[in-house]
């Protein structure tokens, strides 16, 4: 029962906080977090330096981790409260009292932290803040608490609570607007900023403009042609921007930009792709590169430089299978269907691919097809938002998203997979694509509940209601946890002993786990 009076929720409030703590776990490849450079096979904690606290895991990029630093607070008042009453009615009696509110609110809160990463690992190194063995703070530009964080392959996005968005790593795949930095770094000069506005915007047409949905994955020959030219100048732009620069690490690297949203616009949560971001404010708004429609924008837009509404809730956003749907008697023949749900509620990035959640569980994907990682039944790339069909009357709770390969979570805790599965990333049991959904049936998954899931580069995760982590996929670098380099294709249990998990995440190479153990 909730109630604005007496101690007893406080009481076991802090209770909770102090009889148990917060972890993460990490394996797989991240070089920078041994000094010995080698891969993690087995879950590994991460030491966070006191007083800090973890709060959030976010998975991260190509060769570095990622998540946000926790909650501290202060005890002084509770301690007193409640271990010397006799002293805290003297206290009482002279008039003092605390304002519980702020005695129990975080002293710091939502620090991004990075960690993992090489100096040889070029892009990824600058991206990561160069942060190696030890998980350091990434500076951004504000005192706001970061409360949720992405990476695509080189380039970051991150939240704020006040609904802000900062982004930094590939210039391609950062949009205009204000950047923070040292005026004297070549990186962050007027000139350059201007510069990439303008290699943008030579680029870029209306997204309305260059047609609409393809109906295969390659587009016309004036397409082709169009792509390739446009593909010859961003290299040479490139080319030249690393020759006149005084290294390359400066022609290629952005630093954090705060993204330019329409008035009254707050973030809630992000996506990182390969080269492209989503954002989500019930709206999805999307930006970075879109040549296989993973921008959701009804053309082949090679670039978009800044964000840009993306229509998902369309009566024209149905999949061409809809035989599933129809057997269930979730739709009929012969009739016109308006995608169930009145927003969006979920987004993932996969490689070059997106998909998104309505309210009413409906899933909807768009961009590169060709490994049927859209599950349209098909591997036509989707230009715009369509609906998953087969899956229509399961409601879908949540989704993500690999380089070649989507799995969702349904409400009933089910897991279904689709795309491409040549490391057994879809976890079927085989290693052929699936271009529809598929329902997980392995014994492994047996009278369990799926509630979290992640999807790496060509991995998977899930962790159960009962508290059990599953990977499945590839395992080049031990990002299954298990102890071995050998690729599974059905899920399999990660031993994790003495806590609970809460949180598991995948990067491209490694997967992170948060979980609670007894203090």
């Amino acid at each position: 029962m909730n109630g604005d009076g007496g101690g007893t929720s406080r009481e076991v409030k802090m209770e909770e906080r102090e009889s148990t703590q917060r972890v993460v776990y990490m394996w797989g490849y991240l070089p920078g977090a041994l000094q010995q450079r080698s891969p993690l096979l087995s879950p590994t904690i991460v030491r966070l330096p006191s007083p800090s606290s973890w709060m959030d895991v976010c998975g991260g990029g190509c060769g570095f981790a990622m998540a946000i630093s926790g909650v501290s607070y202060d005890l002084r008042f509770f301690k007193i409260w409640f271990f010397s009453p006799t002293l805290w009615l003297r206290l009482r009696l002279i008039g003092f009292d605390v304002d519980w509110d702020r005695a129990l609110r975080p002293i710091e809160s939502g620090k991004l932290i990075t960690w993992g990463s090489t100096d040889d690992l070029g892009q990824s190194y600058v991206t990561s803040g160069k942060h190696g063995e030890t998980p350091e703070p990434f500076l951004l530009p504000t005192e706001a608490s970061i409360v949720k964080a992405a990476a695509g392959w080189a380039h970051c996005v991150a939240v704020t609570d006040s609904g802000e968005v900062f982004t930094w790593g590939w210039k391609e795949c950062i949009p205009s607007g204000k950047v923070f930095g040292d005026l004297s770094a070549g990186a962050s000069t007027e000139r350059e900023v201007l510069e990439r506005q303008s290699s943008f915007s030579t680029e870029q047409v209306s997204p309305r403009s260059q047609g609409s949905r393809s109906s295969g994955g390659a587009g016309s020959g004036n397409d082709a042609r169009s792509g390739e030219e446009s593909t010859k100048r961003r290299r040479v732009s490139s080319a030249k921007q690393a020759a006149e620069s005084s290294s390359a690490e400066e022609s290629l690297s952005a630093l954090p930009c705060l993204v330019t949203l329409n008035a009254g616009v707050r973030i809630a949560s992000v996506a990182a792709g390969g080269r492209h971001t989503l954002a989500l404010s019930g709206q999805v708004w999307g930006w970075g590169y879109g040549g296989e429609g993973q921008l959701g924008l009804g053309s082949r837009i090679r670039m978009v430089s800044s964000p840009h509404p993306i229509p998902c809730i369309d009566s024209s956003s149905y999949g061409r299978d809809r035989s599933s749907a129809i057997s269930r008697g979730s739709m009929s023949e012969g009739q016109s269907y308006r995608v169930p749900g009145t927003y969006i509620k979920a987004i993932a990035c996969g490689g070059r691919h997106s998909a998104v959640i309505t309210d009413a569980g409906a899933l909807l994907t768009f961009g590169w097809g060709l490994y049927g990682q859209c599950g349209q039944g098909c591997t036509d790339d989707e230009l715009s938002p369509v609906c998953v069909s087969s899956l229509l009357g399961i409601r879908i709770e949540s989704v993500a998203a690999g380089l070649w390969h989507t799995v969702c979570v349904s409400s009933d805790g089910d897991v279904y997979a689709f795309g491409g599965n040549q490391f057994g990333q879809l976890g079927t049991g085989a290693e052929q694509a699936e271009t529809l959904p598929r329902l997980l049936d392995s014994p492994s998954l047996e009278n369990t509940h799926a509630k979290n899931i992640s999807c790496g580069a060509r991995h998977s995760a899930i962790i159960t209601e009962d508290g059990k982590v599953f990977c499945w996929g590839w395992n080049k670098y031990g990002q299954l946890g298990l102890g071995d380099v050998i690729d599974r294709n059905i899920p399999s249990e990660v031993a994790i002993a003495g806590c609970v998990p809460k949180k598991v995440v995948c990067g491209w190479w490694h997967t992170l786990l948060l979980a609670e153990s007894p203090t």
